[in-house]
């Protein structure tokens, strides 16, 4: 028996990227016990997935964790994340290690000074780059999210309804999220019921987006569900419009378009849709030429420059064409 331990301690998006990492591991190595070890609040992202034999939740009686991790008696243990804390926690364990470019460098050089060095590679294939000495190799299946939720509890809060369109409104920083007088303008008049799914940060911007959109049939189910009965409310709809958040990852597990909104974030920065079966099943709609973009690799509260063009000044017209076609495909 190989026991591998691999350590991701967030955040949503990059979770749900480990996801080919860990089938692989499991599908092409024999004889493999595969533990995770992520923070306790993102345990629920792992501990449905088939591929996984134990997680490790890390946030409260830390000591004990690493006392267990340590009586676990790991043969290799597969960085994901990188830091400082993780550093000192495989110089605690003492094992074989591995870990993927981060490219801190590249990505300091692209915020700070527009020189734009990241290669061409998606993150998934920079994590595949850890495992690569155990001659695991990416199948190129795409992501793997299993949903766990009481249908009857879901049901009531989330009653059945017709083809709908899903809109993720979350990001966890404010120069990710477009502002709802920009999504008003592109969800005016779209043929489908609308549901609007985040977490309970979201429910005032919700509720806004809602009273701009008078007449249309719009339920804000921000904050009123858990990450997997939102991610069942977006595997049954006929497309995703999102921001740059977890949720559009979750997303790229179903067989769904999506339509993502960028920011002040950019794709370059290699965490765009995973869909390398299905390239052409999701579409990226940004401001290019803006000369103050990428502000920040993961984003601020306000805009740094007051002016918020990369959200404000999106083309409408754009986005609703590609929605348009990806609903006919449909």
């Amino acid at each position: 028996m190989t026991k591998i331990l691999v350590i991701r301690f967030s955040s949503i998006g990059d979770i749900v990227l480990t996801s080919p990492v860990l089938r692989c591991i499991k599908e092409q190595l024999p004889n493999v016990e595969l533990h995770v070890l992520t923070k306790i609040q993102y345990s629920d992202l792992y501990s449905t997935n088939p591929h996984v034999d134990f997680v490790h939740e890390w946030g409260e009686e830390n000591h004990l964790v690493l006392a267990d991790l340590k009586t676990a008696d790991f043969d290799f243990v597969i960085d994901l994340h990188k830091n400082l804390r993780t550093s000192k926690i495989k110089s605690h364990l003492r094992k074989d290690s591995f870990s993927f470019p981060k490219l801190n460098v590249q990505k300091w050089l692209y915020v700070n000074f527009k020189w734009n060095l990241m290669p061409d590679i998606h993150i998934v294939d920079r994590y595949f780059e850890a495992v690569k000495p155990l001659g695991v190799k990416n199948d190129h299946k795409g992501i793997d999210f299993r949903i766990k939720i009481d249908f009857i509890s879901f049901s009531k809060r989330f009653p059945t309804t017709d083809k709908y369109l899903a809109v993720a409104i979350g990001a966890q920083f404010a120069t990710k999220r477009m502002p709802a007088e920009q999504m008003s303008e592109i969800l005016k008049g779209l043929p489908y019921p609308i549901v609007i799914v985040g977490g309970p940060g979201d429910r005032e911007e919700g509720e806004k987006l809602r009273q701009l959109l008078p007449g249309q049939n719009i339920n804000n189910t921000c904050g009123g569900l858990t990450i997997h009965e939102s991610a069942q409310v977006v595997k049954d709809a006929q497309l995703l419009i999102t921001n740059d958040t977890g949720m559009m990852h979750i997303a790229a597990a179903f067989e769904l378009p999506i339509v993502s909104i960028w920011g002040n974030t950019v794709p370059e920065l290699g965490m765009y849709p995973y869909r390398p079966q299905a390239p052409q099943s999701y579409s990226i709609h940004q401001v290019d030429g803006l000369s103050c973009r990428p502000c920040s690799k993961i984003g601020f509260a306000q805009c740094p420059k007051k002016h918020f063009k990369c959200m404000v000044d999106q083309n409408i017209l754009g986005i609703r064409k590609q929605i348009d076609a990806f609903l006919v495909k449909k």
